[in-house]
């Protein structure tokens, strides 16, 4: 029986400001990390894609322009949305305040270079 070997580099507690908010791991462990993100009015992830990851997102707080591959799409506190392994994403607040959702990585190598940005209003590559 083979077992399969986990990478997580993220851990509870973690957190980093970005320019258009913030995340905070809430709980990770082999196979899977949780993130609340923040967006601050106005801002806007990278458009991106993962190579050892997929992704749901839920909205708690706030209304989510999300772009997933070809689709734009607008959510609302409730709402969710899965970004499959290798699907070209991001995620903007287009409202007037906060806009806050919950991130569950899966995959067996979840690290945060696993970013492929192809374009970034921030100037990071």
């Amino acid at each position: 029986m083979s077992q399969t070997a986990y990478r997580n580099d993220y851990a509870t507690g973690q957190a980093d400001s970005r320019p258009w908010g913030d995340w905070a791991v809430v709980d990770a462990g082999p196979g899977f990390c949780v993130k609340r993100i923040r967006v601050v009015p106005g801002g806007i992830l990278s458009l991106q894609r993962h190579q050892h990851r997929a992704e749901e997102w839920t909205v708690v707080t706030g209304t989510a322009r999300v772009t997933r591959n070809t689709n734009t799409i607008d959510l609302v506190a409730g709402e969710s949305i899965g970004i499959g392994l290798g699907d070209i994403h991001r995620i903007q607040n287009p409202g007037g305040a906060d806009m806050v959702f919950i991130e569950v990585q899966t995959g067996v190598d979840l690290r945060e270079d696993d970013i492929e940005r192809l374009e970034d209003s921030y100037g990071r590559s």
